[in-house]
């Protein structure tokens, strides 16, 4: 699939936002820790990425009623839904200087379209060694899930289906979708927003 960008301006993916807070102090130490580590920009993204793919659980994996919203929560508590993992994937590489937004694909809820969809978030990451931009899901992987990075070809959490109305995004947005943002807002119970209180629709 061919990814569009929002904006044409690689500075628009580079913005610390409410939700993107990547000067807190958590951020800040946890960034200045994968750049010691990483052996170039390239080795960076990735280990950002298998950062908040392992080591932040996805809180309807671990049945946590908490809900994180920001990159620094999700950071703080080790928990988030994909919306709060994409934050916090986005703020670690806005923090190195790499330019990176946010994806969306509408999928089934269970297995069927009767249990009803929901809006899903991943990341769109600007590779500049290769000129190049890349879809990465940090959901966190767990059996039936498995997503990678890759730079050629990609390796994402889900398959969409377009026998059941499921729909792959192609754009990446400079911004988290307002919708994501308001669920995590207005809710309390994770288990129960999960169920009930995600968007279906961009």
């Amino acid at each position: 699939m061919k990814l569009l960008c929002e904006s044409e301006v690689l500075d628009d993916y580079l913005i610390e936002t409410s939700e993107v807070d990547y000067n807190h102090p958590l951020l800040v130490n946890l960034t200045a820790r994968l750049n010691e580590s990483a052996a170039d920009q390239v080795d960076l993204i990735k280990r950002s990425f298998e950062y908040v793919r392992d080591e932040i659980n996805h809180s309807w994996d671990i049945q946590s009623a908490r809900v994180t919203c920001t990159a620094s929560e999700a950071l703080y508590f080790g928990e988030g839904i994909c919306y709060a993992k994409a934050n916090l994937l986005t703020a670690l590489l806005r923090k190195s200087g790499i330019p990176s937004g946010f994806c969306y694909q509408r999928l089934t809820l269970g297995d069927t379209p009767e249990s009803g969809y929901c809006i899903h978030a991943l990341n769109g990451v600007y590779i500049a060694k290769y000129d190049k931009w890349i879809r990465l899901d940090a959901r966190g992987n767990k059996k039936g899930v498995h997503a990678e990075f890759l730079l050629e070809g990609e390796q994402l959490a889900f398959s969409i289906r377009a026998e059941y109305a499921e729909v792959d995004y192609p754009t990446i947005f400079r911004s988290p979708n307002p919708k994501t943002i308001e669920a995590l807002r207005q809710n309390n119970d994770c288990k129960t927003m999960y169920l009930r209180g995600l968007p279906d629709h961009l």
